[in-house]
């Protein structure tokens, strides 16, 4: 003689909520995580713009005889930059002054990225 189980396999709804609130959990810590490291790769890109502005504006001064002080437009320093442009692609609508030469370029932002303040200026390390 069988007896019938009628016994359906399946989750049960404690196991489910807590599947649920460990995936939660993961979501809380990791998501800040990815804003930071974003922020932080937007904020390298614009540093290294400045890096190759700076590298533009000391080619422009030493192929054209100009000292510290000389003070390049965007013009004189487009032929230098990568496909002949000034500014470089922008990364958060950041505005690029070059200064002159001698002094380091600096882009001022309108957004918060990392360390720096809304808005803020962003030099050279």
């Amino acid at each position: 003689m069988q007896i019938k189980t009628n016994r359906k396999s399946g989750f049960t709804l404690v196991e489910i909520m807590i599947v649920v609130a460990i995936i939660g959990l993961l979501a809380a810590i990791a998501i800040p995580n990815f804003v930071k490291a974003r922020e932080q790769a937007q904020l390298n890109s614009i540093v290294n713009n400045l890096r190759i502005t700076e590298g533009a504006k000391d080619q422009w001064a030493l192929e054209n005889k100009q000292g510290t002080g000389a003070s390049p437009v965007a013009s004189d320093i487009a032929p230098y930059m990568k496909n002949s442009k000034f500014p470089p692609t922008l990364i958060v609508g950041e505005v690029y002054q070059i200064n002159p030469v001698g002094v380091s370029a600096v882009a001022n932002v309108t957004v918060k990225l990392g360390t720096y303040a809304n808005p803020g200026v962003i030099t050279l390390p």
